[in-house]
């Protein structure tokens, strides 16, 4: 690939990591980073929508295109860990260290370099509410009269187009209980923690049993209890009790059935809410009938674009949104997932040059 492509991926790069899109605290406003954006686009008719709570939207469109290309340029929040300013662009010999580098301003950054040495069809449609949990870009593009046929979601896949993910659906789940005396007769089975305790140990035996279940590579059903509240003290049944947990289903499982399996467990009368508070749908979505018919779908896309094919991957992405509304959803990108969230956030400068390459080929044909 020609240096001088690099050169000004790296220029991108270095503007995209300086604006400060972390997310929380959910401030990420219409100007700044998209003003920049749209003044590097010239020839894109450019629209940006505020969907409020800092997700803001931009549609950067050239000529009559099919193909949407889709790159989320909020990051996580960084930590004490970095050891260097974390908006300040950092780059040695092979990578490129900066907060959302790898996830995934580099994408953004190519795509910029291979737009403005191209003339054909293209759009971008830049996001940033990924890492928020509270969908609204997308769902509003999608909701639109887009007119887009395939979707390319830039996500950190090591420049391999992936075909399918899991799904994601997180829970709260909340017991109640008796509160009295710990030394009564009845603490064994009137505590909100005990029958808490006792769903928990049934849902974990329920996850393994699924451990035989295949799709496309995966294996079996990803399950986490992430944080359990509820209690006052040692010799106090304790009234109630709060569960927090997801899952992660293969595109072949039903998240509807898995709710109904995970409530279930719970003995009569000790649910006191159960409500479903995010669902990211698997990557293909639709009828589990239809999973696998959708994942030849998106294997010949990759084909006809000459891109590499990985494997299935464990991590939810946006692709899925766009694999519900109907479009052939891949995902592509620079970077390993491993380096996303993490302090001193980096990706491969190879790959960086890799994927603006695979870009500007892309938008020439």
């Amino acid at each position: 690939m020609e240096t001088s492509l690099l050169a000004d991926v790296l220029r991108h790069l270095e503007a995209l990591v300086a604006f400060d899109t972390r997310n929380p605290p959910r401030t990420i406003g219409t100007g700044g980073m998209f003003d920049y954006l749209c003044a590097q686009l010239a020839g894109f008719d450019c629209t940006v929508t505020d969907h409020g709570a800092g997700a803001v939207s931009m549609l950067a469109v050239r000529g009559r295109p099919k193909r949407v290309f889709n790159v989320h340029l909020d990051t996580v929040p960084s930590s004490p860990a970095w050891t260097a300013d974390p908006h300040c662009l950092r780059i040695t010999s092979d990578r490129a260290i900066g907060l959302g580098a790898c996830d995934i301003k580099g994408a953004a950054a190519g795509l910029l370099a291979a737009a403005a040495v191209t003339t054909g069809d293209a759009a971008f449609l830049f996001t940033t509410d990924e890492e928020a949990n509270d969908a609204r870009c997308i769902p509003a593009f999608l909701a639109s009269d887009h007119g887009f046929a395939e979707a390319i979601i830039a996500e950190p896949t090591q420049c391999e187009a992936v075909l399918a993910h899991r799904g994601i659906s997180s829970v709260l789940l909340k017991f109640r209980g008796a509160a009295g005396h710990a030394s009564g007769a009845d603490a064994l089975h009137v505590s909100a923690l005990h029958q808490a305790m006792r769903w928990g140990a049934s849902a974990l035996d329920l996850v393994e049993r699924e451990a035989h279940q295949r799709f496309g590579g995966l294996t079996g059903l990803r399950f986490n209890i992430g944080r359990v509240e509820g209690g006052i003290k040692a010799n106090m049944i304790a009234p109630a009790a709060e569960v927090r947990f997801g899952f992660r289903p293969l595109p072949s499982m039903s998240i509807d059935t898995l709710h109904e399996r995970f409530r279930s467990l719970a003995a009569a009368g000790v649910v006191e809410h159960y409500e479903e508070t995010f669902r990211g749908p698997p990557l293909p979505a639709g009828d589990i009938a239809d999973a696998e018919r959708l994942r030849l779908d998106a294997r010949d896309l990759a084909d006809a674009l000459d891109l590499p094919i990985g494997n299935a991957v464990d991590f939810w992405t946006e692709a899925s949104l766009f694999s519900a509304a109907g479009l052939t959803a891949i995902v592509y990108g620079p970077g390993d997932i491993a380096q996303a969230h993490t302090a001193d956030e980096w990706v491969p400068l190879d790959q960086l040059a890799t994927a603006a390459e695979t870009y500007r080929r892309l938008l020439d044909t």
